[in-house]
């Protein structure tokens, strides 16, 4: 069989390790064909962000045309939007080519506290792209901005948090929550139907930058292959923990380094 094209809509990291780059490393390491659009050029490594550019939405609806014009694509990622011009813009391509899967990261924050989004691209980010999205993936801090409340301490939090952004439009909501203050990563599952609950045990290391970019894209490379998210998401977080346990393998900058997207080779 002929592999699957996946499009990563997201922003850029120079070392490689986050944004649309590590998009590309995990869709290819799960075996799929990756096509991507960039929306904001970012000067990053592995301890901080220097800057960001985003790109017109007039060149990042050129890019959209350009691969939707001409690829079959079977499954979405959105990550970095950069702004309010720019999520318009993906949301109104997306809904005139209606692609059976979109997973949304809803990435605002980096992992050292660099804001990514502003409040009124948050609220555009809420209105337009919630709507289409198959499954949206926030981190705690992401959910407490988006529901305006304080950040999950429990998994009592997490569960009612999740219930409540199920209920800003997406089809689904995964909840993560890695940086609850415990031995395991519990990550919760939420549908119309389905609350299920997710976890495996942490592992203790600083290659962690970029865990959150490769997880939705994973999603997004699965899912095509099930009806349903529970076998996506257990494969995806198998995928991925196996590359953060062989992190170590990597020798990539002085802070928070890159998972290993292609540990099983290497």
């Amino acid at each position: 069989m002929k592999p699957i094209n996946i499009l990563t809509i997201a922003g850029t990291d120079p070392t490689g390790g986050a944004g649309i780059q590590a998009d590309i490393k995990t869709i290819s390491a799960l075996k799929a064909y990756s096509t991507s659009v960039i929306t904001a050029i970012v000067a990053q490594n592995t301890y901080s962000v220097q800057s960001i550019f985003s790109l017109d939405s007039k060149l990042v609806l050129s890019q959209l045309n350009s691969v939707l014009n001409d690829v079959k694509i079977n499954s979405c990622k959105i990550g970095m939007v950069g702004n309010s011009k720019i999520i318009k813009c993906i949301s109104n391509k997306l809904k005139e080519v209606d692609l059976p899967c979109i997973v949304l990261d809803t990435v605002m924050y980096t992992k050292n506290g660099f804001s990514l989004l502003s409040k009124n691209s948050i609220k555009t980010l809420i209105k337009y792209l919630f709507p289409i999205s198959s499954i949206i993936t926030p981190n705690l801090l992401e959910a407490s901005i988006l529901l305006n409340c304080k950040i999950a301490k429990s998994e009592e939090d997490m569960q009612f948090q999740g219930r409540e952004l199920l209920k800003l439009g997406s089809k689904a909501v995964l909840l993560k929550g890695g940086h609850l203050n415990n031995t395991y990563s519990p990550d919760w599952l939420f549908t119309e139907k389905i609350e299920k609950r997710f976890s495996m045990k942490k592992i203790n290391t600083l290659n962690t930058h970029g865990t959150g970019c490769c997880l939705s894209s994973a999603l997004a490379t699965i899912k095509p292959n099930y009806k349903n998210w529970i076998d996506p998401i257990k494969k995806a977080k198998k995928w991925l923990q196996g590359a953060i346990i062989n992190s170590n393998n990597l020798n990539v900058g002085t802070g928070r380094g890159p998972i290993n997207h292609f540990y099983k080779w290497w």
